[in-house]
């Protein structure tokens, strides 16, 4: 079985010098499959064009990023719904709130996040969350809105073990990426307390890598990094964390 990376911005210039041999690493490093978050519009062609080479393996997710959320958003958000409507997308992300960068469009974030939950109920979709900064402020939104029939991954979770918890309750999976092999993350405290069937592996590439890259590129090559530091966390093999992770996904993912 192969790992699953829920999250990764692989598209992104950052890779734009050694993408190929990127993606060979992914293989030599048995990632069967990347999930692929849009950020807005300007990312969707080098999105669509990675998932053309492979698309059971870099599959792409349509949504506008938090903090892409400006003046004239309405905009970016009537490209993301145009493209719900002409195909089908793995799922509705990345979306959510940032309180972390800038404060001066909250009301308008607040206003697109809702926007685009709704439109996973329409479209039947799983959603990827971004909360920096705002996880309480964001598990308040999802709570409002949630009927049975929202679902989806806390994108780079770091919080508490009591915001974990109101995560799972309201149906959702941990994303468990980098943050969880960093000394100070705090999930040394959360993770032993958390099912594996709670959690997916992501990297956020190309942000956020693992110790000992950390402060480096990230890339999704590294996700035996942190499955390994989940299993040491919950005392138990690798070979575990692979085969809950991986089902997780490919049961939210419709696989």
């Amino acid at each position: 079985m192969n790992f699953i990376d829920t999250h990764a911005h692989i598209y992104s210039e950052e890779f734009q010098a050694d993408r190929e041999d990127m993606l060979a690493r992914c293989d030599e490093q048995a990632i069967g499959s990347i999930y692929m978050p849009n950020v807005d519009h300007t990312s969707i062609d080098g999105m669509m064009e990675l998932e053309s080479k492979d698309p059971k393996k870099y599959i792409a997710a349509m949504g506008l990023h938090p903090c892409y959320v400006k003046k004239g958003f309405e905009r970016e958000l009537y490209r993301v719904e145009d493209w719900l409507r002409k195909r089908k997308f793995a799922a509705i992300g990345e979306i959510g709130t940032d309180l972390y960068w800038d404060k001066t469009f909250w009301e308008q974030q607040q206003e697109a996040f809702t926007v685009q939950l709704n439109w996973a109920k329409q479209y039947d979709l799983p959603v990827i969350i971004h909360c920096r900064e705002s996880l309480n402020e964001t598990i308040e939104i999802v709570r409002t809105l949630s009927d049975g029939k929202l679902k989806g991954i806390f994108h780079c979770f770091s919080g508490s073990l009591e915001q974990a918890q109101q995560i799972i309750k309201l149906g959702f999976y941990l994303g468990i990426g980098g943050v969880a092999t960093f000394k100070n993350g705090g999930l040394d405290k959360v993770l032993p307390e958390i099912a594996m069937e709670h959690m997916v592996l992501e990297t956020d590439s190309p942000y956020l890598a693992p110790v000992p890259h950390r402060g480096k590129r990230n890339e999704p090559a590294y996700i035996p990094l942190i499955a390994q530091r989940v299993a040491d966390l919950k005392k138990i093999s690798i070979e575990e964390v692979q085969l809950s992770t991986t089902s997780n996904a490919q049961g939210l993912f419709k696989v």
